[in-house]
């Protein structure tokens, strides 16, 4: 008999069964459902996601196949692709999005709080990517005229590197439009792109008692109005403190600003950085912003190991169950990691979780140590059976 249930089925054990219940009665997602559940559905889309399947019929199939150990995941029996096709196109994706906001909180409390910086303000990093769809198949993800698209805006706390906020709009939507409506607390350091500054939004920032970290637009004109010493043996070129000059940009944000350049040694090329912190040290500055790269390397993670770039279904409720679900996924990945002492790599996680996903074998004891071969046996009683 097997001491441990499947390695999948201990995963799920993460999501206690009456919480997910309560999660789909608040939701009402169960309302009209017949014979397939909402945890049967949970289950075949996880499945999707660590199993990295393509379509409906390899979810039912690859399902199918493993009929004795489904079981053990809550399953009486494997769902036929028209009954989750009909499941993800008509139960509610919020239940996904406050099953992802429920493990977050879990995850949080495992991983820490703490960023690597020294510093105590809260760090955090907000950009968007867009995921592109078929336009002919996807009619509804309008981007352009002949191209359909959604862009997924994400809010990265620095400490653990995990989502803060995460909002689905349309590809047309601007990631500035989505910035705008965040409130921070005071002392919150917020990294993001140039392409996103706003002056109403340094004006609104620098009131409340938030500080930022971006890029300077090319384009920008200001005056110095005092040189800042800079450090001697480092990249930094120049540490100063100036004011917008151009009518509209000063009449939005009339306040001082800091500028640091850097040079870049890897791409031979000056980085103007723009911040409201006068505190910080230039090479923290411009630290902060190059680790605000982790949100790139969490999309780009997101997009090659888990099902995000090619949908089991076409409507617009199918994409964002699917979205959610590869994010619940991720956490559960970080998570994992986090938990083991093995120095693992997230894709190579991935790719070793779904040749072992329906593995009988203590969970952890499989995070820590993955290559553990069998015990030997002490004795071989077919030899007893040969002539002698």
């Amino acid at each position: 008999m097997n001491k441990f249930n499947n390695i999948f089925g201990q995963i799920l054990d993460l999501f206690p069964k009456l919480e997910f219940l309560e999660l789909v009665h608040e939701t009402r997602s169960a309302w009209g459902t017949k014979g397939f559940s909402c945890w049967d559905q949970f289950v075949a889309m996880m499945f999707c996601q660590l199993g990295r399947a393509n379509s409906l019929r390899e979810i039912c199939y690859g399902l199918g196949t493993y009929l004795g150990k489904i079981i053990h995941l809550g399953l009486k029996k494997p769902p036929s692709c028209s009954t989750l096709a009909y499941a993800n196109e008509h139960r509610p994706w919020q239940l996904y999005q406050q099953l992802f906001y429920r493990l977050l909180e879990r995850c949080r409390s495992a991983i820490g709080e703490k960023h690597k910086f020294r510093f105590k303000n809260k760090l955090l990093s907000f950009d968007a990517t867009l995921i592109s769809l078929c336009l002919e198949m996807f009619n509804w993800a309008k981007y352009r005229r002949a191209k359909g698209a959604i862009k997924l805006h994400l809010l990265l706390d620095h400490a653990g590197y995990l989502p803060k906020f995460v909002h689905i709009t349309e590809g047309r939507v601007h990631e500035v439009n989505i910035l705008r409506t965040l409130e921070f607390d005071p002392g919150t350091i917020v990294v993001y792109d140039r392409g996103l500054m706003d002056y109403s939004l340094l004006s609104r920032f620098i009131e409340s008692g938030v500080y930022f970290v971006t890029r300077l637009k090319s384009n920008v004109g200001y005056k110095v109005i005092k040189q800042r010493r800079v450090p001697m043996n480092r990249s930094v070129l120049r540490d100063e403190t100036i004011q917008f000059t151009g009518y509209y940009s000063r009449e939005k944000c009339p306040y001082p600003l800091r500028l640091v350049s850097v040079w870049i040694e890897g791409k031979n090329e000056m980085m103007t950085f723009l911040t409201n912190n006068f505190e910080l040290g230039s090479t923290t500055i411009a630290a902060i912003y190059k680790d605000r790269w982790q949100i790139e390397t969490f999309f780009k993670i997101l997009k090659q190991n888990l099902r995000i770039k090619t949908f089991v279904g076409t409507s617009y409720n199918a994409v964002l169950i699917q979205i959610w679900t590869a994010l619940i996924a991720l956490l559960i990945l970080k998570y994992l990691k986090a938990k083991s002492k093995a120095n693992w790599s997230l894709s190579n996680l991935v790719a070793l979780l779904r040749y072992n996903l329906l593995t009988y074998r203590d969970l952890w004891e499989w995070i820590n140590n993955p290559y553990l071969s069998p015990p030997k046996e002490v004795e071989d009683h077919q030899l007893s059976l040969l002539p002698t």
